[in-house]
């Protein structure tokens, strides 16, 4: 379950603000906002975009257990500017025709 601290710590990991997340999910930016600071929460449909985003962004979920729950980064640093210098190079992106 996405909670607003860990959508916050996971917003943080990957670094992105919240004005991109609400792009990205669909969320208004306010509402994120809300969630993050325990002022409301969204409903489930809501809460499983924002989720979903972040996931897609690189953030991990750690289910909750006796030590509780958390986050943590996909990628490493060096993995992760790879993979940005990768995506900045644009050109059309198409399935490899390698068997």
């Amino acid at each position: 379950m996405l909670t607003g601290p860990l959508c916050r710590a996971a917003r943080a990991l990957v670094e992105i603000s919240r004005e991109k997340l609400a792009r990205i999910s669909g969320i208004e930016e306010s509402v994120i906002e809300a969630f993050e600071r325990k002022i409301s929460r969204p409903d489930d449909a809501a809460i499983e975009r924002l989720k979903t985003a972040l996931e897609e962004l690189g953030a991990v979920f750690i289910p909750e257990d006796a030590r509780g729950a958390g986050v943590r980064i996909k990628f490493t640093e060096s993995e992760r500017r790879r993979i940005a210098t990768l995506e900045g190079e644009g050109g059309i992106a198409r399935h490899d025709d390698v068997p």
